[in-house]
């Protein structure tokens, strides 16, 4: 097990976001967390989490728990996933079956830990990150491995914890700084270019002039930045790619 120092080293030199979750995974896996889910959104508000597309995803979970979990949109309805955005810290999966106890689980909720039973998704710890915004949020679950019980967890926990806390949030604070796609779809060098300059509050004439273009190309090079962000306007798409660090991006840096 490579030590703490020579791990965070690693994690904080990342170039891309591919990158440190390969890192991050295999670390987890040393712990014995082999099954991990990362989320985070800029778009939260007072009653929704957002739409789906518009998350940063990163996971090494089964591709057909996936698909119940996030396709059906079971999340939404995960009691773990309540605790995360109500709450800051680690959390025991434990916590679960104490609220099972005294019944507080909804029929929605027990609908997802049956689906997670039938995955091997039975014990584990998340992680819910202090937000940087007042509409953002970022959480982690730690799925042990199959065979592993909820005590092993957390004997596992009582000595690492500590470690484990400080990795998860040293990757989530790297996580965003790198840039991500939308909808699996990144600005081309033209359209993030349009776009950095009307961040900077130049006009589409003023744009044509810096870029060498006639106006109706900087017109269609923003057209289609917004598609590719999946926005109506060109302001919300300088929003959302700034949100996505896909803008003023240092040379090298491409987008994970």
């Amino acid at each position: 097990m490579s030590s703490l120092r020579e791990y965070l080293e690693k994690l904080t030199s990342a170039p891309t976001a591919e990158a440190l979750w390969k890192l991050h995974c295999e670390k987890m896996a040393e712990f014995g967390f082999d099954r991990i889910i990362y989320g985070f959104t800029h778009f939260m508000s007072e009653h929704s989490m957002g739409d789906p597309e518009d998350f940063v995803l990163l996971t090494n979970q089964d591709p057909d728990y996936m698909k119940e979990f996030m396709g059906k949109q079971l999340y939404r309805k995960a009691p773990m996933v309540r605790w995360a955005l109500n709450n800051v810290g680690a959390r025991s999966w434990g916590h679960i079956g104490e609220e099972m106890a005294r019944g507080t689980l909804t029929d929605a909720e027990k609908q997802v830990l049956e689906m997670n039973h039938a995955f091997g998704v039975v014990a584990g710890y998340s992680i819910s990150f202090k937000a940087i915004t007042s509409r953002s949020k970022g959480a982690i679950a730690l799925t042990a491995r199959k065979g592993m019980t909820q005590a092993d967890a957390d004997a596992v926990w009582e000595e690492h914890g500590d470690d484990i806390i400080l990795m998860n949030n040293v990757a989530h604070l790297k996580i965003v700084t790198l840039p991500h796609q939308s909808n699996g779809r990144s600005l081309t060098s033209r359209q993030r270019e349009a776009l950095e300059w009307v961040g900077d509050g130049k006009t589409t004439q003023d744009i044509a002039m810096l870029m060498g273009l006639r106006a109706a190309t900087v017109e269609k090079h923003l057209r289609l930045a917004r598609e590719v962000l999946s926005v109506e306007t060109t302001a919300q798409a300088v929003l959302k790619a700034s949100f996505q660090n896909q803008m003023f991006i240092v040379d090298g840096i491409g987008s994970a």
